[in-house]
């Protein structure tokens, strides 16, 4: 008798190693980084677009939700950093891979309520855009 065999796709092993070396990197916790790596498990297409972001350092911007795509949201993520920072242009001390993740467990989350992300869309370029 045969034992259950287990196909594991190597590049789901790859990525999660890169994802944990980007998580330490940026110090993340182990909880952000299984987290995020859950989030990407649920959803296979979302998962091909952090597969190819890892390759290639760039959004494939496949993948939409509401006509938003990795790109558009990176920009609002990117946004809601400057505001926070009030760093103007200056953005030397931002991690451009943990902007990154937080881009890709946005768009999961835009998945599940994609009103509260229109709704900053569509506002327009003020700080109150970003609080509820």
């Amino acid at each position: 008798m045969m034992g259950g065999n287990i196909i594991v796709d190597r590049r789901l092993l790859m990525a999660y190693e890169r994802l944990t070396a980007i998580g330490q990197a940026g110090e993340k916790t182990s909880e952000y980084v299984d987290g995020f790596w859950e989030e990407m498990l649920k959803d296979p297409e979302l998962m091909e677009e952090f597969i190819y972001y890892l390759d290639n350092k760039t959004f494939q911007d496949k993948y939409k939700c509401r006509g938003y795509g990795l790109t558009d949201m990176y920009f609002l993520n990117l946004r809601k950093v400057e505001i926070k920072q009030d760093v103007g242009k200056n953005y030397a001390d931002t991690d451009k891979y943990i902007l990154a993740l937080d881009t890709f467990l946005a768009m999961a989350d835009m998945k599940k309520d994609p009103e509260k992300y229109i709704k900053q869309f569509e506002a327009g370029p003020g700080m109150d855009r970003f609080y509820d």
